[in-house]
């Protein structure tokens, strides 16, 4: 378009000449050499400009000859460039579509049309041909050759990354994620690898700069980026609970104030304060993330926040958490235990038959049981409360990839994947809850999920535990006692579908005819868990 431009104003100034000279007529006189020219003005304009053009065309048609060999050869070039092209891009359709065969012949043809060191694309080819043929060994050798490439670097750390992978070798596959997020930390595959790495080191300051590095560009969003952080920090400061308490209270502080409803967090910036005793701001904290969800850690933490609280003032400030979250299972619950442990077996019994009403589920069941073996010491009706609470749902727990834990974790120990637990009722569990508060503090791996299977006709263990509660343990503990009881003796128990009874028919249980009278004489309180 420029170029129209351009010589449309040439003609136009040609003509606006050419018409000024017409307009003013006159001769000019040349003499030479003896002679004398006279022409008009315009004859001689013409001339001039028949000359210039026609030195013009002169200069084009010589300079057309001398540059012709070099204007051949170029076509050709092209014309060789052009072919090697296309057969690289049919060799990357197919290498995309799993044809091997058809990928190594485009690879040997480009090749022979480019020259590799003018087109990496090249490299790129041959190595998936030879994936496909399953040559894996020349894929690793020829990703392994461009890394000398700084333009095929990062795609050659890919590769090894990939085939590390594939092979299981996951030190590997994280030593060269991490080279490429060392030089390009906005690739979310090699920040994701070397993230879990970090993490996997408990490097928690290294894996805080990653996530900062991914939010700078924009690799995940601030909302994704203030969750990790989160997540990080709380791991940190349980981490650092026992050796520095003051670093783990400002990571844990730092942690609430970005997720204020993130139960871990707020557990773990509670206890930091309520190591330094500002009990009233680590009470806060517990508040606020309670109205935002019940969690129980949140509950036992608040109930307990002075060691040195009598039953009943746990029991007043159970009931506080109650009247910030009304008509909620976890409210209930908690009542409930600390009416147990403060012998007020009607409050106990009320709370723990209203958090039925509202979730039926194995803690509840399990809790009453407990209440009925305080109070009463039925042993049928709490026979009767555990068959209840084998067929309840479970109650919720941290789950990762399938595995159940009584305590948060910032990684799964399956995969490695950051901030992979979550607080949700698990499926059918294989094996015994661990609890990992006492026995591993840093495993929280506890049990597998798996599909629901049908109940067998054999006997079932209900195992039950001395009382673990925070009164109960100054009393002395009571050995465990293992009871057999077979599925006969569930035969009055209503299924899963029938509705919970109301609290006056809870107390009319029948009892249990396979009971040994003599049992009754054994009146020390009881705590079960089920297993």
């Amino acid at each position: 378009m420029i170029r129209l431009l351009a010589f449309l104003i040439v003609v136009f100034a040609l003509g606006l000449g050419f018409a000024w000279l017409a307009d003013r007529p006159g001769d000019m006189v040349v003499t030479f050499n003896g002679y004398q020219y006279q022409v008009s003005l315009m004859v001689a304009a013409v001339a001039v400009v028949a000359v210039v053009a026609a030195v013009m065309i002169l200069w084009w048609l010589v300079k057309s000859l001398w540059n012709s060999p070099y204007t051949i050869s170029r076509y050709f070039r092209v014309r060789r460039r052009d072919r090697g092209y296309q057969a690289l891009s049919t060799g990357m359709i197919a290498a995309g579509a799993g044809d091997g065969a058809l990928a190594r012949k485009k690879t040997k043809e480009a090749a022979k049309l480019i020259r590799s060191d003018q087109e990496p694309l090249i490299h790129l080819l041959e190595a998936q041909a030879s994936l496909l043929e399953g040559d894996h060994e020349g894929a690793r050798q020829k990703f392994e050759s461009m890394l000398d490439d700084p333009e095929m670097r990062l795609l050659g750390l890919r590769g090894l990354y990939l085939e590390a992978e594939r092979l299981g070798d996951r030190n590997a596959a994280r030593h060269y994620a991490g080279r490429a997020a060392a030089v390009a930390p906005q690739l979310a595959w090699a920040a994701e690898s070397t993230l879990e790495e970090l993490t996997a080191r408990s490097d928690w300051d290294g894996a805080l700069k990653l996530v900062e590095a991914q939010k700078s560009t924009r690799q995940i969003e601030r909302d994704a980026a203030s969750r990790r952080r989160a997540v990080l920090l709380t791991a940190k400061a349980q981490a650092l609970a026992d050796s520095d308490p003051a670093a783990a209270r400002t990571a844990a502080m730092e942690a609430n104030k970005l997720q204020p409803d993130f139960a871990p967090a707020a557990v773990a910036a509670a206890a930091a304060l309520f190591k330094q005793n500002d009990v009233r701001k680590g009470s806060k904290i517990l508040e606020t993330a309670w109205r935002a969800e019940p969690h129980p850690e949140l509950a036992e933490l608040y109930t307990h926040a002075r060691p040195g609280d009598a039953v009943l003032d746990r029991l007043n400030r159970a009931k506080k958490l109650q009247d910030m979250k009304k008509n909620h299972a976890e409210s209930s619950m908690t009542v409930a235990r600390a009416a147990l442990d403060a012998q007020e077996f009607a409050t106990a019994r009320r709370e723990a038959e209203a958090a039925i009403r509202m979730d039926r589920r194995e803690g509840a069941y399990l809790l009453l049981a407990d209440i009925e073996e305080a109070e009463t010491g039925d042993q049928g009706k709490v026979r009767q409360l555990l068959s209840k609470a084998v067929r309840a749902p479970r109650d919720p727990a941290w789950v990762a990839d399938g595995v159940v834990s009584e305590r948060w974790a910032p990684v799964s120990p399956v995969t490695g994947r950051l901030d992979a637990f979550e607080w949700r009722a698990p499926m059918e569990r294989l094996g015994q809850l661990i609890d990992s508060r006492e026995d591993a503090p840093d495993a929280p791996v506890a049990a597998i999920e798996a599909p629901p299977k049908p109940v067998a006709e054999k006997p079932i263990d209900v195992i039950d535990h001395a009382a673990v509660g925070s009164e109960s343990k100054q009393a002395d503990n009571q050995a465990d006692h293992v009871t057999p009881v077979t599925a006969a003796a569930f035969a009055a128990v209503p299924t899963d579908a029938e509705a919970v009874e109301p609290a006056e028919e809870l107390a009319r249980l029948p009892d249990d005819p396979g009971v040994d009278p003599d049992e009754d004489a054994e009146k020390s309180p009881r705590r079960f868990r089920l297993f």
